[in-house]
């Protein structure tokens, strides 16, 4: 409970000081309640007696009153926390994981699936809260009442209540093995439902592609079988609680019927009256009730816990530090300085290997090489998606290190290989770079981005909504719309993956020609495979594992017959390259 109470703290978030008012209102309320029996059994006990004190009577019952009038208002501040703050301490922990999200480093962030911050943020979330909002309370009920009624049973009548004291302890072993499979059940459910939530985003996001290969339905195998995990982790967790849930259960009811048989004997031999045994009775079934209730909730406990432990280790992931906050980016060259980088530190080659160049301000660089060589890592470098193992990036006399994350974002615009789009209209996915553009700004780089020709041909035009990740536009017309997107911030960087790798020969040209209107006033990174694109480059950089081979503008790489020169050759020669049509083969095969 220690530890769940620290994370039920962390779950509260802004409330905390209101959360732990009604905790301690629901201490005195349970306190109150389990005294209110105590002064039951008084009363039953004045009430057999055959000359009664009404005076003695009605002081019991004045008393009892007062307790239920106490338990009552505490419960109240109870439950204002309850129905009124849970809808605030979720919304206080998603906002406050969404800041987490945020600040988190990309390199961190990309090591999580879709799904899994979708139930995190969904399902833990609502989990968690109702630990703070509901959980607690239960606890401290299922705590206190049985401890005071079993001091008040020993005060009545010791005998009965030894028997309450020998018996009801003998079930905390199961109910600790309650616990801890409860427990492990319920993180190895919350790891399989992680997983099948990112199978379910999976399967949504890809129907074109499993469709066309017919995975669809039962054939999709990566979502029948983390479904089928699912359901197999959910059972056995189930079956494994099933055991010490009789058990424990089993011997609450058995401590009931010896505790009643021993009144019973002691009624017999005229050492206990019927009334009094009967208050004893129902004291010993109150004393019962809420530890069968924390026997059936121990589930919903570690469930609740689970979802805390995985919001804590969110919440306790850092941001990338800043040496200078206040720095601010002034001049815009970038400079890689002998950078060493590494995905994952146990990685035996890095990913970039002593890498240095310099992208003077107002130019235009070209990345080329093959796949999995460094360039796109070259590029997250530059928004520092991680920080070097060694060597530094540069904007200007900068360090990133040095430099705010916002500060970095605010100077670069990016567009990616992977064109994401918002389920919004054309007009909002190209304003969010310049949330306070005017509609003729938005349509300026809409043009220049070729996007206006299409637009203009739509029944809403700029209103029109694109879809789940763009999906109602075409591979180019997404992109062209990514690029409008970067042209609208005006960023005095630019970095451009693969910028012309989903449009057809006459979209290219506009895009090209946008493209290079931006050379003259920013600092622009192209990542391109089609050399075609950056003949006109101010700079090429050939990049091979991780390093810098061959850099120079496009007729020095020719000239020097490198590498650069045999990937140009292989693409001009691939464009003579010819697919023999079925008719074309027809005669012969006739």
């Amino acid at each position: 409970m220690k530890r769940l109470f620290r994370l039920m703290m962390v779950a509260a978030a802004s409330r905390r000081a209101h959360f732990l008012s009604s905790l301690r209102a629901s201490l005195a309320g349970s306190l109150a309640q389990a005294a209110a029996y105590g002064v039951l059994i008084g009363l039953i006990h004045e009430l057999a007696r055959p000359d009664i004190d009404s005076t003695a009577a009605w002081t019991w019952f004045a008393a009892f009153a007062a307790l239920y009038a106490v338990e009552a208002l505490c419960r109240l501040k109870e439950l204002s926390f309850q129905y009124e703050d849970w809808a605030r301490v979720m919304s206080d922990l998603r906002l406050g994981l969404g800041e987490k999200l945020r600040a988190m480093p990309l390199r961190e962030l990309e090591k999580r699936s879709a799904g899994d911050l979708s139930a995190l943020v969904g399902g833990n979330v609502s989990y968690a809260s109702m630990a703070a909002s509901h959980i607690a309370f239960l606890f401290v009920q299922a705590a206190v009442v049985p401890l005071v009624l079993i001091l008040v049973v020993l005060a009545v009548d010791w005998r009965i209540g030894l028997v309450l004291v020998a018996i009801l302890p003998a079930t905390l072993p199961f109910v600790r093995g309650i616990q801890r499979r409860a427990g492990t059940g319920l993180r190895a459910s919350n790891e399989a439902d992680g997983a099948a939530a990112a199978r379910i985003v999976e399967y949504v996001q890809g129907l074109p592609v499993l469709r066309a290969a017919g995975q669809v339905g039962a054939s999709s195998r990566r979502l029948d079988d983390a479904l089928k995990h699912q359901t197999q982790v959910m059972s056995e967790s189930q079956r494994s609680l099933t055991l010490p849930s009789i058990v424990a259960t089993t011997s609450m009811q058995l401590a009931i019927v010896v505790a009643v048989a021993v009144g019973a004997s002691l009624v017999f031999d005229g050492r206990l009256s019927v009334p009094l045994l009967a208050a004893l009775v129902v004291a010993a079934v109150k004393l019962a009730e809420p530890l069968a209730n924390a026997t059936a909730m121990i589930a919903v406990f570690e469930l609740s816990e689970a979802s805390l432990e995985r919001i804590e280790e969110v919440m306790k992931s850092e941001p990338l530090g800043v040496d200078d906050p206040d720095a601010r980016l002034d001049r815009y060259d970038v400079a890689f300085d002998d950078v060493v980088f590494r995905y994952r530190p146990d990685d035996a080659e890095p990913v970039l290997d002593g890498i240095s160049f310099t992208l003077p301000a107002r130019s235009l660089t070209a990345l080329v090489g093959p796949s999995g060589s460094g360039k796109t890592t070259i590029s997250k470098l530059v928004t520092r998606y991680a920080d070097p193992d060694s060597g530094s990036v540069r904007i200007g006399d900068h360090d990133l290190r040095q430099v705010a994350p916002t500060e970095i974002y605010r100077h670069v615009a990016v567009v990616f290989q992977d064109v994401y789009l918002f389920d919004d209209t054309i007009r909002a996915n190209i304003a969010m770079a310049r949330p306070g553009a005017t509609d003729e700004e938005v349509e300026a780089a809409a043009r220049a981005a070729n996007v206006h020709e299409f637009v203009s041909r739509l029944p809403h035009g700029y209103d029109t909504r694109v879809g789940e990740i763009g999906g109602a536009l075409s591979g180019g017309e997404r992109q062209r719309v990514s690029i409008a997107r970067a042209i609208l911030k005006d960023a005095p960087i630019v970095l451009l993956d693969e910028p012309t790798a989903a449009l057809d020969s006459g979209s290219e040209v506009a895009v090209q020609q946008a493209i290079d209107a931006l050379v003259a006033r920013k600092t622009v990174l192209v990542i391109a495979h089609r050399l075609s694109t950056v003949i006109g480059a101010d700079q090429i950089l050939v990049i091979e594992e991780g390093r810098v081979t061959e850099r120079g503008t496009h007729d020095e790489l020719l000239d020097s017959r490198g590498r650069y020169a045999d990937m140009w050759a292989a693409q001009t020669g691939a464009r003579q390259w010819r697919v023999a049509g079925a008719a074309a083969e027809a005669p012969a095969r006739g």
